[in-house]
């Protein structure tokens, strides 16, 4: 390595990384060349498409690995796709895919009640264990959200009043 490094020395920033006290896995590191022959390596087989699988319109194809436990589904998976019309560079992507999110909880949740089983809802959002822990943080989080629904009821009480009135 070091014959190699001077033979190459009078090109200017050559072989700054060939050092390998300079490495930082030197003293651990085995070489045994192979480090150059990952470049040319066989692809795996890709894995199989049995589900609707959303990708990037900037990429031509799915990703190696991708999950297939939810394929989109219903509302929220009709937001999904038309998110997937987007850039990943615009609004228009990432927006109705937090939208989607919160659409997909609410399906969750009718279909627990379709099913028989009674979401209980404080328990899984962690009310319980901030009640235990951090009780004032709650309770500004439960004034606060009650001060923004009282407000915004008021607003659109007093929109419709004015209405009427027209």
């Amino acid at each position: 390595m070091e014959d190699l490094a001077s033979n190459y020395a009078h090109i200017k920033g050559w072989g700054i990384d060939a050092d390998p006290k300079n490495e930082p896995t030197y003293p651990m590191k085995n070489y045994t060349g192979d480090d150059h022959r990952r470049l040319n390596y066989e692809k795996p087989p890709q894995q199989p498409v049995n589900v609707e699988v959303l990708h990037s319109n900037e990429r031509p194809g799915i990703t190696a690995v991708f999950g297939t436990s939810s394929p989109p589904s219903g509302m929220s998976g009709a937001i999904r796709r038309y998110a997937f019309k987007f850039s990943e560079s615009e609004y228009g992507h990432w927006l109705p895919l937090l939208f989607a999110d919160r659409v997909n909880v609410v399906e969750g949740i009718i279909d627990d009640l379709k099913r028989g089983y009674v979401p209980n809802i404080l328990a899984e959002k962690g009310w319980n264990a901030e009640w235990k822990y951090n009780r004032k943080g709650l309770i500004t989080k439960l004034a606060v959200g009650a001060l923004v629904t009282a407000t915004a009821v008021a607003l659109l009480c007093r929109s419709n009043s004015n209405e009427d009135e027209d």
